[in-house]
């Protein structure tokens, strides 16, 4: 169960398949792994050793993808980081992480190099496509070094990776992967998307988040194309689909978005399509209406946790249990637990709680936080949801997200799916505010369709005539241009709520 063969396996019996796609730049299996054991190479030569730490502040690019498996070979730990953090936030990070090795980019290098005197730990920066002091170029740091399988001796519960949270919730947690939850990655999901060496696999997102690895590793370990892309451009994927002949793709909902409302989406150039998954945040029953409307039997949904749990809407359920995330995949167990910790009838609001073979063994050096998170093996999400007679999850809200009005529990999603029936409506987040009455009440922030133009007080009037109770009124709405999102692309709530709660109780 290690990942560290992968690569040339492909290299020894698909050599000239096109394995990695990025802008004008097509890789075989075989030109891939020479690339990567170059790299395995040089970081062996640099003093990185199996358990080191190797950092990266990258974005999309090729030598990310050459460092994710270069590491795999060697037996170091790859700790992916985000190029949009700051030099305080890096800075943190990076101490926490303690990396042998950090490669950054020229317009990265900003918030990495002051920082890197600090770091102890470093041994050797590199820069991709960029020259500073104290740093080595990428190119010279790889040129001429041995193309051939680099030996490590890896064990399955060898660690691969640390992923930082994006901090959507609070402070960002290394949460802990080996070789064998990743290994678990490619062969479950690989089932579950319905991948197959002949696929087509093509992510827009940025690939230093975990929400990434649900396609990176099942096409990577069938041997599938991965077609990668700089950035999301709602645009520019539309015309790579149609090009590529892209089979599976996944996106967060504010992208799928996007994409139905740009202005070349048109069904018949995206007939390639065999999975369109969404995941990182519920996708509004609305929106998905109007994609199974335009692209039928496609479509995928995921809930899930970096920390290990997941549940999954496959495509031939999603009409049928429409407004559910699905079951959890096999080998996964779930539960719905009330306040008292007895599991909730059918239908009754608990917390989620899960186990399996993706489990983390838990946050890095944070055991205070891991004993909190998994108990009895099982781990407590903080997601609130009901399961219905036939076991299918539907996911109310985040705990902390749940808005107490006079001791009655108001969940945001609810209002949002009734604001995102409005027809010039693009997104919605709802979200409590300080109310001297009731404690909270709800406000929401909205973003419009491209021309489309309507009263702020005349969308919350047209919205409280419609949810299902008095106290899911909204107290408040803001029409803003653009949501607060991270570099995932998840709508930072918390930035939208802060302000009405500024010089009071902290809620995040």
């Amino acid at each position: 169960m290690q990942i560290d063969g992968l690569i040339a396996h492909h290299a020894r019996y698909r050599p000239e398949h096109t394995a990695v796609v990025f802008g004008t730049q097509r890789l075989s299996w075989d030109q891939f792994n020479r690339r990567v054991n170059r790299l395995a190479h040089a970081l062996r030569a640099a003093g990185v050793a199996k358990g080191d730490r190797v950092a990266t502040v990258l974005p999309n690019c090729l030598e990310l993808l050459d460092i994710y498996w270069a590491c795999a070979k060697l037996g170091a730990v790859v700790v992916p980081l985000s190029p949009l953090l700051t030099a305080s936030g890096l800075e943190s990070l990076l101490r926490d992480a303690a990396p042998v090795a950090v490669f950054g980019t020229r317009e990265t290098a900003a918030q990495l190099l002051p920082v890197k005197p600090k770091l102890k730990s470093v041994r050797c920066c590199v820069l991709v496509g960029a020259l500073a002091d104290g740093c080595r170029p990428y190119a010279d740091f790889t040129a001429e070094r041995s193309e051939r399988d680099i030996g490590a001796d890896i064990a399955p519960d060898d660690v691969f990776n640390i992923m930082y949270t994006s901090g959507t919730t609070g402070l960002p947690k290394g949460i802990v992967h080996t070789h064998r939850i990743r290994a678990h990655y490619g062969t479950l999901f690989a089932n579950a998307w319905r991948m197959g060496p002949e696929s087509v696999v093509l992510h827009t997102g940025a690939i230093v988040f975990n929400g990434a690895f649900v396609t990176l590793m099942p096409s990577f370990t069938v041997g599938a194309r991965y077609v990668l892309a700089e950035r999301f451009e709602a645009q520019a994927m539309i015309d790579t689909i149609a090009a590529e002949g892209v089979t599976h793709t996944m996106m967060v909902p504010s992208q799928i978005v996007a994409m139905l409302n740009a202005p070349n989406f048109d069904p018949a150039r995206l007939q390639s399509l065999e999975m369109l998954l969404s995941l990182g945040a519920p996708l509004s029953v609305a929106h998905k209406d109007i994609l199974e409307a335009a692209l039928p039997g496609r479509f995928y949904e995921l809930y899930g946790l970096t920390e290990g749990f997941v549940t999954i809407l496959d495509r031939d359920d999603a009409q049928r249990k429409r407004g559910t995330v699905g079951v959890p995949p096999p080998f996964f167990e779930m539960k719905i637990l009330r306040e008292d910790g007895k599991s909730a009838a059918v239908g009754e609001i608990g917390e989620i709680v899960g186990r399996g073979p993706i489990l983390m063994p838990g946050y890095y050096r944070r055991d205070d936080l891991t004993a909190a998170a998994i108990q009895d093996g099982w781990l407590h999400t903080g997601d609130l949801g009901f399961v219905d007679k036939d076991g299918y999850l539907t996911l109310v809200d985040r705990k902390k997200d749940m808005i107490d009005s006079g001791g009655v529990k108001v969940y945001p999603r609810d209002i949002e799916e009734v604001i995102v029936q409005h027809p010039a409506v693009l997104e919605a987040v709802v979200f409590g505010i300080p109310d001297d009455k009731w404690g909270e009440t709800p406000a929401a922030a909205v973003t419009l369709k491209a021309g489309q133009h309507i009263d702020a007080d005349a969308l919350r009037e047209w919205t409280n005539s419609r949810v299902g109770a008095r106290y899911q009124r909204l107290n408040t709405l803001e029409l803003v241009d653009q949501f607060p999102r991270n570099a995932a692309g998840k709508i930072l709530k918390r930035e939208l709520r802060e302000p009405y709660w500024a010089g009071r109780e902290v809620r995040i």
